[in-house]
């Protein structure tokens, strides 16, 4: 019977094979090229003339907002963009 040292020895050794085995998650390759930092999101929203503006609503309301935004494929700035424009015109 092999001894509990044994045991963790064999499941680390387990382990690295499979870290070895998985490949590189994207955020240290090439994708992490793609992302914008802070920074450059800020410059770049800026530059569209969008302006952080934060509220507080109810719960329910927000997954309503997230599941609407979802199933129109839009983000949720686009939709609750398109809402406030209808809200005040209405």
């Amino acid at each position: 019977m092999a001894s509990k040292f044994q045991l963790y020895k064999l499941d680390g050794f387990k382990s690295d094979e499979q870290n070895k085995k998985e490949r590189t998650p994207g955020r240290f390759g090439q994708e992490a090229a793609k992302v914008m930092d802070k920074r450059e999101q800020r410059k770049a929203d800026q530059a569209a003339g969008l302006v952080p503006f934060a509220v507080k609503l109810n719960g329910d309301l927000i997954k309503e907002l997230h599941a609407t935004a979802a199933t129109r494929e839009v983000t949720l700035a686009e939709l609750v963009t398109e809402l406030l424009k209808k809200g005040l015109q209405a």
